[in-house]
């Protein structure tokens, strides 16, 4: 076993090094490159040790040592051999290869351009030169969400939901103005350039309703195209504490609600498919398709797994 090691050790590292490579084409992937040389050099030392074991003749059984102390080493540097993960830290949908493998942050196309609204606007404004010539059609949405596809579907305004659920009471919001006027809703509102998902729902919750909150973790993903052209993605998050007294904005009149007096019957349709199972702590995902404040078409899928906020 060890001489088959020893033999096919150079292969691990060509493989180790094409993926170092490979890391190059993407900004802000430092850490994750070092951290392919780091892997790198666990196995070279390794291997040097299983080349001296052979060498001498010793003990084949001394490998085990060494392999723990490789094993150990590469846990005591957990965070610079293996910064790699599998869910965007920022909202949890699961990351392609190019994301695992580069970019530094850990997030997903959609929360890496909100991040980086630059490099957003570069790379849309590169797709366009390089479209010579495109002709468009208008825009016809159809009437089931099964005709769209989503894995290629753009949401032109990305927005934030924050619930915090306190003493058996959820605090929610009277629209007075804008989107969804006269509906109740939870407080948020859009992601500005230089923010975050997570940093836009805590400025929109406390904007929204004077209060703070310091506990706001990602539940789930809301993605909504309406009949007139509109398309928008919101992320919800929930929470448990707030502090301060509640105010009311020009947009906005917050209010405390009993979770068995909740008014189902005066929020957006989609609301009572989600959100009771939220609560419950369910994270989903969700497909709408609107005309005006009428929901025509819809599709939930729920996952009872949490998953890690950074």
């Amino acid at each position: 076993m060890l001489k088959l090691i020893a033999d096919n050790y150079l292969w691990f590292l060509i493989f180790i090094l094409l993926l170092n490579m490979t890391q190059r084409k993407y900004p802000h992937t430092r850490k994750k490159r070092l951290a392919t040389i780091y892997i790198a050099t666990l196995l070279m030392i390794f291997n040097i040790i299983i080349v001296v074991i052979l060498t001498n003749d010793l003990n084949h059984y001394l490998a085990w040592p060494a392999f723990i102390l490789v094993v150990f080493a590469g846990y005591i540097f957990r965070d610079r051999a293996w910064p790699f993960k599998r869910h965007c830290v920022e909202c949890g949908k699961k990351l392609d290869f190019d994301h695992v493998l580069g970019y530094d942050d850990n997030l997903c196309s959609d929360c890496y351009d909100i991040r980086y609204p630059e490099e957003a606007a570069k790379k849309k404004e590169k797709a366009k030169k390089e479209v010579v010539e495109e002709i468009k059609e208008p825009f016809v949405c159809p009437d089931s969400v099964e005709d769209i596809n989503w894995d290629e579907w753009e949401a032109e305004e990305k927005c934030v939901l924050a619930y915090v659920v306190k003493d058996d009471k959820v605090l929610l919001i009277d629209k007075k103005k804008g989107m969804g006027t006269g509906l109740v809703n939870g407080p948020g509102g859009h992601i500005e350039l230089e923010e975050t998902a997570i940093e836009a729902a805590y400025r929109e919750f406390t904007e929204e309703t004077g209060l703070t909150t310091k506990d706001l973790k990602y539940r789930g993903t809301l993605r909504f195209q309406f009949k007139d052209g509109i398309s928008m993605i919101g992320y919800v998050y929930f929470g448990s504490e707030a502090e301060g007294t509640l105010k009311s904005s020009e947009e906005t009149t917050p209010f405390w609600c009993d979770m068995d007096k909740i008014p189902y019957d005066k929020m957006w349709e989609d609301d009572p498919m989600w959100l009771p199972r939220a609560f419950e702590g369910e994270q989903f995902d969700g497909y709408f398709i609107f005309d005006g404040e009428k929901m025509l078409s819809s599709s939930l899928e729920f996952n009872s797994d949490e998953t890690e906020e950074a």
